[in-house]
């Protein structure tokens, strides 16, 4: 028979067993309805609302000289000089081609000799009319050869002064034709071209389709005229934009038949000589608007499997996928054409936390431009 302190010591170290199975259940009990549960992640939406969105239009342009003018000689002759450096810019009357002047000095000193002679029979015998000291006919005579002899020196002269053939404009001057030694038969051999550089013009082809979406929409029809509110933007070949912008000022009166496309011709000014003839570079076309359009942030469509969606927020603010169609850009947005209702909500930021069919706690994206999500709002 056990003492009395062997069964006291025994219920106490039973008890304490006890004690110590039932506090961790206990404990786990207590940690039951949270354990293994995280909070809904936070994702920024917007809620989407029809409303004006500017509409972007991009094509390939080509920059062309505002003026090129053809150098050529008025006169025949051999090159002696050509003192200009091909490619530099040059001003009005600056000297380009200087010809043999031989032949043309000898011409203009023999019609000035000529002009001299007339002029002092001329006023010889003007006086001796009123004298009856000659015939009126010998006065009308030296009239008449003073008249030649006067445009017979002026030909002369301008031929002499041709000899020295000069830059007609301001811009740039091109590759030379000919050079020093060779022989220059008139106004048939072209020499050399300049191009003005300031202002420069920018063409660019809108398809047949293209003009087609413009003119069904009368605010926009008003916009592809010469003279018009649109504004024209270049970007460089870097991918920098053209700190000016252009107007247009021509549009072709048809078609190309062989393209399907019209003309249309920007003038910008170009004291930098950023534009050079012959540059390719981007037209955006900037004043268009598309009225009661839906769009949302680019970050917000995703891309897969062929297909574009967004994540939308719905009933209980559980996440659903919705298949869209994105139609142009709109700065950093893109204009849904389809798959989308105003009201919705659709997570802008933090997608890479959230799956279909998950609960998340929606907050506004501050800095969209869409109107706010209204707290507690659903489909």
């Amino acid at each position: 028979m056990r003492s009395p302190f062997i069964r006291s010591t025994a219920a106490v170290f039973l008890a304490r067993i006890a004690i110590a199975a039932i506090v961790p259940v206990l404990g786990c009990q207590r940690r039951a309805p949270g354990f293994g549960a995280f909070p809904p992640p936070q994702v920024s939406i917007i809620t989407v609302a029809r409303r004006p969105v500017p509409e972007v239009f991009e094509f390939p342009g080509e920059v062309d000289p505002y003026r090129r003018v053809e150098v050529r000689s008025r006169v025949e002759g051999v090159i002696e000089q050509r003192p200009f450096t091909e490619g530099a810019l040059v001003k009005p009357g600056q000297v380009l081609y200087r010809l043999d002047k031989v032949r043309y000095e000898a011409a203009f000193r023999s019609a000035q000799a000529r002009l001299e002679n007339a002029r002092q029979t001329l006023e010889r015998v003007e006086p001796l009319v009123a004298q009856h000291a000659v015939a009126q006919q010998e006065v009308d005579n030296a009239r008449a050869e003073f008249a030649a002899a006067q445009a017979a020196y002026d030909q002369a002269k301008n031929d002499l002064d041709d000899t020295d053939v000069r830059a007609e404009i301001a811009g740039q001057v091109g590759r030379t034709r000919l050079e020093v030694g060779a022989r220059v038969t008139g106004p048939a051999d072209l020499l050399t071209t300049i191009d003005r550089l300031d202002p420069v013009y920018v063409t660019f082809e809108p398809s047949s389709q293209q003009l087609l979406q413009w003119r069904e929409v009368p605010r926009w029809r008003s916009l592809i005229v010469p003279g018009s509110a649109l504004r024209v933007q270049v970007v460089l070949p870097d991918g920098t934009v053209l700190p000016r912008i252009g107007v247009l000022d021509f549009v072709a009166p048809s078609l190309d038949a062989t393209t399907g496309t019209q003309e249309f011709r920007a003038v910008f000014d170009n004291p930098d000589h950023l534009l050079m003839p012959g540059q390719f570079v981007r037209v955006r076309l900037l004043g268009f608007t598309r009225e009661d359009a839906i769009a949302v942030p680019e970050r917000a469509v995703q891309t897969g499997l062929g297909r574009q969606f967004v994540y939308v927020v719905g009933r209980g603010d559980t996440v659903q996928t919705r298949d869209v169609k994105a139609g142009p850009w709109a700065g950093d947005q893109w204009v849904i054409d389809l798959g989308l209702d105003p009201g919705e909500r659709v997570v802008v930021d933090g997608i890479q936390k959230i799956a279909p069919g998950r609960p998340v706690k929606p907050v506004a994206l501050g800095d969209s431009s869409s109107a706010p999500a209204r707290p507690g709002a659903t489909r």
